[in-house]
């Protein structure tokens, strides 16, 4: 009864009759994970979490030093730089101290990079920006700008943190790095053009929200309405580019005195905001007029302290007011920590954890906002200047923060009288390190032009629309790139060359693109073409669903323009010819010449070696092309494989009725129809469609001909003879050269 029952299970899914070849199964696969000791593994992810407890055991007073001078380093640079930054989120400037705090002391526990700083930066602060306008837009009264803010920051950073904890980072990387620098690159251009009617005291006469281009374009009308602010943040800016530029021309001249200019280089922020506070105290305390305004437009009143320390007001309608604008915002937020964070880990020789970066992003910000802190990232200023600082382990983060908590606490008086118009400075002279540089942007040009395309696209789309926009444009352009490279893959067709290196005088057959043209090929080399009747093509992606039939249209297109049809349908009734495939014309002129010369189509090779994967499609593809393929030449074409890397592809392969010496069985019609054919249909089909009847069978002895063999010879006088590949698939070969070989025996 059992064994009935297994019979009538195997005809009821189809199961051949004819013994078939071992293949990978799903217990192969599953057996990987058979010695998978799970406790260990929940114990190894669990301690990944705090990367800190795996250096802070040989922490030393080396390292302590080394930390210290960046920690304070960085420090005298974020300071103003996060009241800056909170001014382009139109914040209070107390609310980008607070996100830098948060972002230095909580993010040491969680690193992986050493070099990464946190805290408040140009392009998400924008982003902030934007959110809140169009939150308050939609709710009127209801929400403040901090409690948008917040909000905004709690909910991307428990987004980031779910796809850190879930180790699902790896769906960032189908964000390439010119998207990246695109819409970057086009943020800092807003950015700047949005500070330069602060820098001249006319920010009340135009919008400066609006779209880049229209920016840009009412700052120039109205230029000639510049007021006295200019006199602070123009001086402020040349001032801070004049000391940028003098210290690195000393270092050049004076090598042995590097290190010493550099440190005096990165203090120019500091010194500048301290002169230019100065300065508007001295110029404008005395001019405060009846109103209690003065000549010029200052900072004004900074809490002291953690004034906002609390839980966030976090509702559901702020939760769908914020909904629209969280993929974007959470896009920005680990996106520029993520390249950012690479990039120093391949400068300084370490390797990162991106998701484990991602965790300490969304615990960051989610902690954060305790303290009433913004979203907080990765800052690539102060990344490289905690870098070049001689940071030696994440702990700098610390001393940056007690930097933070003291100018909070003790310099809060004095932020009063810091200049707008220097603060706008600061901003311009930081972001414009952002934009790309005219080599970075031909870079792009010379090693992929369709990305230089999207570049552009994500540049052009953020200055004349929106931030928003110009991810999405490159997010989308960037997945359309990939999906086309994949579905329209750039096959090539083979021809042999022979090489003799040196001494050597065995010489040896290499494949090359028959094609030569913009190949790595010699031009004056002469490729020879394979033996008459053989077809030699090499596949570079894999073959799946979107690219399959572009497989199918090249070898089908190639074959009907190479070789000669079996068949001479000249001669053939019209009433017999197939409706869809007629033949030559008969008023057409054939050049009988010219078809004479070419050989009737034989056998195929195709190259695996680029081939990961192949699904259901992508089988049921070359099934159509075999079959095209023996109706063109009327007789039947074998079809060899090389290089095969999947044990899963070659188990598709042969449940595709390929790689196999059983060559009088059944050649499948369809690999798995989308509409099921039963067994009336299918065996009502034509068996010049069905199967193919192969009379000229080879004898054992021919057939050991394609089949490779090893010889290998111990330092004994004994020789063991053993395949590589199985002799059950015949057809499947170890390289290319072997394949071609066996499709040349019979040619």
């Amino acid at each position: 009864m059992a064994q009935r029952l297994r019979m009538w299970g195997k005809t009821l899914i189809g199961y051949p009759e004819q013994p078939i070849p071992r293949t990978i199964t799903t217990r192969d696969y599953l057996y990987r994970f058979k010695n998978i000791n799970v406790k260990r593994s929940a114990l190894e992810y669990l301690s990944s979490l705090l990367p800190f407890l795996k250096w802070i055991s040989r922490y030393n007073f080396g390292w302590a030093i080394g930390d210290i001078i960046a920690g304070l380093t960085v420090g005298l640079v974020l300071v103003p730089q996060s009241m800056s930054y909170a001014k382009i989120a139109t914040l209070a400037p107390e609310y980008g101290l607070y996100a830098s705090f948060v972002g230095v002391s909580i993010y040491c526990l969680f690193a992986t990079a050493k070099d990464v700083s946190i805290g408040p930066v140009a392009v998400m602060s924008l982003q902030v920006a934007a959110v809140i306008k169009d939150v308050q837009k939609s709710h009127p009264g209801v929400y403040t700008g901090p409690e948008i803010a917040v909000g905004l920051a709690f909910i991307c950073g428990m987004v980031v943190l779910g796809i850190g904890l879930l180790r699902i980072g790896r769906i960032i990387e189908f964000i390439p790095a010119p998207a990246v620098s695109g819409f970057m690159t086009g943020s800092a251009i807003s950015i700047a053009a949005g500070q330069f009617p602060g820098l001249f005291g006319i920010s009340s006469r135009l919008d400066t929200r609006a779209a880049t281009y229209k920016v840009i374009l009412d700052t120039l009308k109205n230029l000639k309405y510049s007021t006295k602010d200019a006199a602070f943040g123009v001086t402020g800016l040349l001032a801070l580019y004049a000391i940028k530029f003098s210290f690195i021309h000393l270092a050049k001249r004076f090598p042995c005195r590097e290190r010493l200019f550099f440190f005096l280089s990165i203090a120019r922020n500091a010194f500048i905001i301290v002169v230019l506070t100065v300065a508007a105290y001295l110029y404008a305390h005395p001019r405060k007029d009846s109103e209690g305004d003065y000549p010029i437009s200052v900072l004004k009143t900074v809490p002291r302290g953690f004034k906002h320390v609390g839980r966030p007001r976090i509702d559901t309608e702020l939760i769908s007011a914020l909904a629209p604008h969280i993929p974007v915002s959470t896009i920005v937020l680990l996106l520029e920590h993520i390249a950012i964070a690479k990039s120093f880990g391949r400068l300084n020789g370490y390797k990162i954890n991106p998701n484990q970066e991602l965790i300490a992003i969304g615990v960051t910000n989610t902690i954060g906002t305790l303290f009433s802190a913004y979203p907080a990232t990765g800052s690539f200023s102060r990344s490289a200047l905690q870098s070049k600082s001689g940071v030696r382990t994440p702990a700098a983060g610390l001393i940056t923060g007690v930097t933070v908590i003291i100018a909070l606490y003790g310099l809060t008086d004095a932020f009063f009288w810091i200049p707008n118009a220097g603060l706008s400075a600061i901003i311009i002279h930081a972001v414009v390190d952002l934009v790309a540089s005219p080599a970075h942007a031909f870079m792009f040009w010379r090693i992929a032009p369709l990305e230089y395309i999207i570049w552009l696209a994500a540049v052009l789309v953020t200055i004349f629309s929106s931030i928003d926009n110009g991810i999405y444009t490159s997010v989308i352009a960037s997945v359309a790139l990939l999906l086309i490279r994949i579905a329209i893959p750039e096959g090539q067709f083979l021809g042999r060359v022979t090489l003799v290196a040196g001494d050597n005088k065995q010489p040896r057959d290499v494949y090359v693109p028959l094609s030569i043209n913009g190949s790595l090929v010699n031009p004056r080399v002469k490729v020879e073409a394979p033996a008459d009747g053989v077809i030699v093509y090499r596949l570079k992606e894999s073959v799946i669903f979107p690219n399959s039939s572009s497989v199918n249209t090249a070898l089908v297109n190639y074959a009907r323009e190479h070789t000669k049809r079996g068949k001479d349908m000249t001669n053939v009734p019209l009433s017999e010819q197939p409706w869809n495939d007629p033949g030559p014309s008969r008023s057409a002129q054939v050049d009988e010449t010219a078809d004479a010369k070419k050989s009737v189509l034989r056998a195929v090779v195709l190259d695996f070696s680029a081939v990961a994967h192949i699904d259901t499609t992508g089988v049921q593809n070359l099934i159509d092309t075999r079959k095209e393929l023996e109706r063109w030449a009327d007789q039947p074409v074998e079809f060899h494989f090389a290089s095969i890397l999947s044990p899963w592809v070659r188990r598709a392969l042969v449940a595709g009725g390929f790689g196999t010496d059983d060559r009088g069985r059944s050649v499948p019609y369809e690999a798995a129809p989308v509409v099921p054919l039963s067994a009336s249909q299918d065996a009502g089909l034509s068996d010049e469609y069905v199967t193919i009847a192969f009379n000229d069978q080879p004898s054992e002895d021919d057939t050991s001909k394609i089949r490779e063999d090893i010889k290998s010879t111990s330092s004994s006088t004994a020789t063991l003879e053993a395949p590589i590949v199985s002799r059950s698939t015949p057809y499947f070969h170890l390289d290319l050269c072997s394949a071609v070989r066996a499709a040349e025996t019979f040619v």
